[in-house]
């Protein structure tokens, strides 16, 4: 299997300095700042909303992919991913992410549906990986 990489510079201090981040696959690029991360609508990326980007993506094909297995062929489905950062003590954690799932899969109860959602949340690699988060799955 493949090694996955990505790159981070930053420069300046805490509080007045920047960053860029790079995907290894040139996919993606971007600046990041104190601002960008701890304000609401300032301009740059955060590495919660790249985690939230890779779970939402990483959950929604291992759906897929089981909803394939069993037999079923999905029409649409659309993962959205809130990572929530809190002060814990005197350091920052993640302290939850929310995955909000809606799903269109003929033949298939919702019941079914359900199972199969809180299967892949369960085992997709990302979810593994960030194993020591709350992770809620909200099925619209």
């Amino acid at each position: 299997m493949p090694v996955r990489k990505a790159e981070a510079e930053w420069t300046g201090n805490l509080i007045e300095g920047k960053g860029n981040i790079k995907l290894g696959s040139g996919a993606f690029e971007g600046s990041y700042s104190f601002a960008s991360r701890f304000e609401e609508g300032k301009a740059g990326t955060n590495p919660e909303e790249l985690i939230g980007a890779a779970h939402a993506g990483c959950f929604t094909m291992a759906l897929d992919a089981a909803l394939t297995k069993g037999g079923y062929a999905p029409t649409r489905l659309h993962t959205t991913a809130s990572v929530r950062l809190d002060k814990v003590g005197e350091a920052f954690s993640i302290t939850k992410i929310t995955l909000e799932l809606e799903g269109e899969v003929p033949n298939l109860s919702k019941e079914e549906f359900d199972k199969f959602a809180h299967d892949a949340k369960a085992n997709c690699p990302v979810s593994k990986a960030l194993a020591g988060t709350e992770i809620e799955l909200v099925i619209k």
